[in-house]
């Protein structure tokens, strides 16, 4: 027996079985798309213009990786996030970007909880900078509740993919 699945106020069918988003979730999705996709960029393009040495000391401050794999990510992840960025703003594998994003934001309020927990002062190095400061200058809950936003940014693109205009609809994907 086939169960009919019921289409949501969010949804339309557009053939037997295919459900498309409606209109306004697809301009939500683009908006969304661009706002992730610009603080992505942003990140990464500020850290990708530090010295290597402050890229790792971000990493490091963390205390949660190897040496060597602590520098590997200092110096991958702005290349990473600037990719994912472009890739959010042409609308190109869209939904593997917006998991990846996803995936990356939820690392992030690990790690600030991982620091947080431990009760060690750093700057969280998201947006440049990074390393000790005093215990005074954390701002863990604002950091973990900013990474939030950006998941749920993240967790939408996933779910109603591509948006308007993307080149996964001008290619069918």
């Amino acid at each position: 027996m086939v169960e009919a699945h019921e289409t949501s106020e969010n949804e339309e069918r557009d053939e037997p079985g295919r459900l498309v988003a409606r209109p306004w979730t697809q301009w939500a999705t683009l908006v969304a798309r661009l706002v992730l996709a610009g603080v992505l960029f942003w990140a990464g393009w500020v850290k990708f213009r530090e010295p290597p040495a402050l890229q790792r000391q971000a990493v490091e401050a963390y205390e949660l990786l190897p040496d060597g794999l602590a520098g590997a990510v200092g110096y991958g992840l702005p290349v990473l996030e600037m990719v994912l960025a472009l890739l959010l703003v042409v609308g190109f594998a869209t939904r593997f970007s917006a998991v990846i994003s996803a995936l990356l934001m939820a690392v992030f309020i690990a790690g600030i909880a991982s620091v947080w927990a431990r009760g060690l002062s750093i700057d969280c190095g998201c947006f440049g900078g990074g390393g000790a400061v005093a215990a005074g200058e954390t701002k863990y809950p604002q950091e973990i509740l900013r990474d939030l936003g950006y998941l749920a940014l993240a967790l939408w693109i996933a779910v109603f993919p591509p948006g308007r205009p993307a080149l996964d609809r001008r290619l069918g994907l």
